[in-house]
């Protein structure tokens, strides 16, 4: 080996000193003047891409305003989603509440107080004011009515909402359904929001909604045969979607189970009366129209 050119690269070059110079030429020192450094958007892209490779939590960092919400302490940008992996993460904003977001899900910050689940499952704690906070999914709207709940949505954008205390509507495109605490409600990307039913209905009551969420009009029978008194809030929810007849149906056996109001006709009822509609739903002893029907504002 000839040690001239190793110390001060004089004399002849050794073809085993190039060799290893060119193996290790990537890993050479290179200065960077202060100006070109990382920035703090670097830093938290790079940390990003840490945090992507160790399976936990990514954001992306658009340059938009921070909304309320933080993740581990750095806000979160309007636009920016938020990815977990094996591991879940918690947003929080002081003003509005807590969302717990599950391992293997997708969240994105649509606003200050509109969040859009795309896909996976989070778990709502919320105590800004009812009608503030807005939850998008690929198949319908959840608003919160003040309360607490959780919310699933699978690889094909269909979801289900299951309300643990307070209320939340779920819409989309004016199909509505109000769910209580101790219900929930499946919405799917083809149909929207479906039918409301308690937790603790029974089996033939589930299954007949479910037919009837997917298109199934012949599970109306089974569904009134099976239902409960407390099942009135599942046949109120059927009787604004079927047709006529059925409706006529629905209405009998809501009457059977719930003592409705003297001026609530059949016949009323048959031609949509909204007022005498509400006033069915006012029987169920849950909470009164005057206050749920104000929910609906402009989210855009």
């Amino acid at each position: 080996m000839k040690q001239d050119w190793l110390w001060d690269r004089s004399g002849p070059p050794d073809p085993e000193i190039e060799r290893l110079e060119k193996t290790l030429a990537p890993l050479r020192y290179r200065h960077q003047a202060p100006e070109q450094r990382p920035s703090r958007r670097g830093w938290a892209i790079a940390a990003a891409v840490v945090a992507a490779a160790v399976g936990l939590t990514t954001w992306s960092v658009p340059s938009a305003p921070e909304t309320q919400w933080q993740v581990a302490g750095a806000r979160v940008r309007r636009g920016a989603v938020v990815r977990t992996g094996g591991e879940g993460v918690t947003l929080e904003a002081e003003a509005v509440g807590r969302v717990d977001l599950a391992p293997n899900s997708r969240l994105r910050a649509s606003a200050e107080k509109r969040l859009s689940l795309e896909s996976g499952q989070l778990h709502a704690f919320i105590w800004a004011p009812p009608r503030e906070f807005v939850v998008d999914t690929p198949s319908a709207r959840a608003v919160d009515l003040g309360c607490e709940y959780t919310l699933n949505v699978d690889s094909a954008g269909d979801g289900l909402l299951k309300v643990s205390m307070g209320w939340v509507a779920f819409a989309v495109n004016g199909r509505e359904s109000f769910i209580p605490a101790g219900a929930e409600c499946r919405t799917r990307k083809q149909g929207g929001p479906g039918i409301p039913y308690y937790e603790d209905a029974p089996d033939a009551v589930r299954d007949a909604v479910g037919r009837f969420d997917r298109g199934d009009r012949g599970a109306v029978g089974p569904m009134l045969a099976a239902a409960r008194d407390r099942d009135g809030l599942t046949l109120w929810h059927v009787m604004a979607r079927v047709e006529r007849p059925q409706r006529g149906l629905v209405f009998d056996r809501l009457a059977q189970l719930v003592e409705l109001p003297r001026e609530v006709t059949r016949e009323g009822v048959l031609r949509g009366d909204a007022k005498m509609i509400d006033a069915c739903w006012n029987a169920l002893g849950l909470q009164n129209t005057g206050w749920w029907r104000g929910w609906e504002r402009n989210w855009k």
